[in-house]
């Protein structure tokens, strides 16, 4: 029986993880969030992966406040980054198999073209900083695969989706930044596609291949459009006013396009991704 070990499980992906797992029969899943596994902690977590012996590491666990992390620099490089070398460490000449999840924060945002997997990265943010820390630790494994997604809303925790839905309840309207484009991505469609991959390498139906992929729904749309497809998909009455970036109060350099090339995991593993609107009807559903 194959072992597997998600970390940050109680987050929005490991939530979704977690429901989409009870389709799956005949695997061991192995849920933790820091409470049961502190993977900060580099002994704790050397102990503890030794102990389940796992044959594949989800790492859901990250560090998310980005307006925050420009202050709190430690504490996101500590969780984004040095505790993915603590993971690494622990599977270190193993043939465990580690996925993990990383960011459209690790580019500028400067393009006008989908960023693939071999586009230049330039984090212009502590964030992004953080989370391409991650990336580069958990590539010194052999077998890992590093999953970029963008946008990421889901049913559980606090997201885009459900702060337009609860200010569109308590206001006539609300302002959302029209200039940054890029693709919402719902946690479900990736936690399935995850667990796809994982059951079609298991039963050697598709070959694991270790490396960088770019993940989000089909579609580009800026936060506006998305805001008023949240507002239009809950039929709600409120007003959705476009503002421009410089208007929005923050201490973070947002990418204004982080669009992502999905080409090569869909050509890997065989994959079709859902159009963000279609997804975004089922979230929009499951919360009603």
């Amino acid at each position: 029986m194959a072992v597997l070990l998600i970390t940050g499980a109680d987050g929005q992906l490991g939530n979704e993880l977690r429901t989409v797992s009870k389709n799956y029969y005949g695997y061991d899943f192995i849920f933790t969030d820091i409470d049961s596994l502190d993977i900060t902690d580099n002994e704790q977590t050397g102990t503890f992966i030794k102990k389940t012996a796992p044959d594949w590491i989800l790492n859901c666990a990250a560090y998310n406040q980005v307006d925050r992390a420009e202050s709190e620099t430690d504490q996101a490089m500590l969780i984004n980054g040095s505790a993915v070398s603590n993971i690494v460490n622990a599977i270190k000449g193993t043939d465990c198999r580690f996925i993990h999840f990383s960011s459209d924060y690790v580019f500028k945002g400067n393009s006008n073209i989908p960023y693939n997997e071999n586009s230049t990265t330039d984090p212009g943010s502590v964030y992004g900083k953080s989370k391409l820390a991650g990336e580069k630790a958990a590539l010194t494994h052999h077998a890992t695969m590093i999953i970029r997604t963008s946008w990421l809303y889901s049913s559980h925790g606090v997201n885009f989706v459900k702060t337009i839905l609860k200010k569109a309840k308590t206001t006539g309207s609300v302002s959302v930044v029209f200039d940054q484009t890029g693709t919402p991505t719902y946690a479900a469609d990736l936690a399935e596609t995850v667990l796809l991959i994982i059951s079609g390498v298991i039963r050697n139906q598709v070959a694991f291949s270790p490396g960088i992929y770019h993940y989000s729904n089909e579609g580009i749309c800026s936060w506006y459009d998305f805001a008023e497809a949240i507002v239009s998909e809950a039929g709600l009455d409120c007003r959705v006013v476009p503002i421009l970036t410089k208007q929005f109060s923050s201490s973070v350099q947002r990418p204004a396009y982080s669009v992502l090339d999905k080409s090569k995991i869909k050509e890997t593993y065989n994959l079709e991704i859902p159009h963000w609107r279609k997804s975004l009807k089922r979230c929009i559903k499951l919360l009603q």
